[in-house]
C-alpha cells in the first residue's frame, strides 16, 4: 500500500461553536502527570524494507510538493469525519515534555463564522492601512492579499487552533507549560500535511492581534489564538501564485 494510501485512509475533520452569548468552554479536563516518570513500555515497529521506503519516501516527496495554500474555496461539503481524523494525526504530534499544549476548535456555527470574519477583516483592515509598514506590506505585495477574507465563510470547515501557556484544572491549579510555540508549530504542520493528503487544501490564517477569537470561541483564560485554518476543496475557478519552491540543495546543509 501506498504511504500516501495509507495516511489518506487514516485523516479526517469538521467544524464547531456558538454565538451570542459566547459559548461556555467544554474542554474535557486531562490531568498531566507530574513528576512521576512514565512506565516504560516495548516499542519494536516492524522494520520497513529499504526499497519500499525508498519508494515511500520519494511518492510523499512528490505529493507534499503538490501542496499549495488555497484563498478560493468550494462552498461543496466536505465529510467531516475527513477532518477529524486529520486532527487525530495532528494530535499525535511530538510536545514538549509531552503536555501537548493544544485545542483545536471546528467552528460550525454560520453565525459565528460570520462574527469570525468581521473581526480579522476589521483587524486586518488596520493592519493594511498602518500597522504592517512598507517593507512588510512589499513582501505580501506579491502574493495579492488584501484585508478580504472570504474564505472564512466559503470553505466548508473552519478550524482555530490554540496554545494553551499553561494547563488549567478543574479547580484551578494551574501548570506551566513549556516549548508552547515549538509543539503547537509542529501539530498545525501535521494537520496541514494530513489534510493534504487526505485531498484536501487548507490556508493558514494569522490576523494580528488575534485576542478576538478568545472572546467569540468562549475560550478560557489560559489559551492564545494561534492560527484560524479554513479547509476544504479549491474552488473550480481558483488560481494560486506560481511560485517557486527553494531546492533540497539550498536549505540543506550537511557537516
Amino acid at each position: 500500500m501506498s504511504p500516501t494510501a495509507t495516511a489518506a485512509q487514516t485523516l479526517g475533520m469538521s467544524s464547531s461553536s456558538q454565538a451570542h452569548p459566547a459559548p461556555t468552554p467544554t474542554t474535557k479536563h486531562w490531568t498531566p502527570t507530574h513528576g512521576e516518570p512514565y512506565r516504560s513500555v516495548p516499542y519494536r515497529p516492524e522494520r520497513m524494507p529499504a526499497a519500499e521506503s525508498l519508494a515511500r519516501a520519494a511518492e510523499l516527496r512528490e505529493r507534499m510538493d503538490r501542496r499549495r495554500t488555497v484563498r478560493q474555496f468550494s462552498t461543496d461539503p466536505v465529510p467531516e469525519q475527513v477532518v477529524r481524523d486529520a486532527l487525530a494525526c495532528a494530535a499525535t504530534a511530538p510536545s514538549g515534555a509531552h503536555q501537548q499544549p493544544w485545542t483545536f476548535v471546528l467552528v460550525k456555527d454560520p453565525e459565528v463564522r460570520r462574527r469570525i470574519r468581521a473581526a480579522a477583516e476589521a483587524e486586518e483592515q488596520r493592519s493594511y492601512e498602518g500597522r504592517l509598514g512598507e517593507e512588510w506590506l512589499a513582501a505580501l505585495r506579491p502574493l495579492g492579499t488584501d484585508e478580504v477574507k472570504p474564505h472564512l465563510t466559503d470553505a466548508p470547515h473552519l478550524i482555530v487552533v490554540f496554545q494553551q501557556r499553561h494547563w488549567l484544572g478543574p479547580d484551578g491549579t494551574k501548570r506551566k507549560h513549556y516549548y508552547v510555540d515549538e509543539s503547537v508549530g509542529i501539530a498545525v504542520g501535521m494537520l496541514l500535511s494530513a489534510l493534504h493528503l487526505s485531498g484536501l487544501a487548507a490556508l493558514v490564517h494569522t490576523p494580528s492581534p488575534m485576542r478576538f477569537l478568545q472572546e467569540v470561541l468562549g475560550r478560557p483564560a489560559n489559551e492564545k489564538a494561534f492560527a484560524v485554518i479554513p479547509v476544504g476543496y479549491p474552488a473550480a475557478d481558483c488560481r494560486v501564485p506560481d511560485l517557486v519552491r527553494k531546492t533540497l540543495d539550498q536549505v540543506l546543509v550537511e557537516v
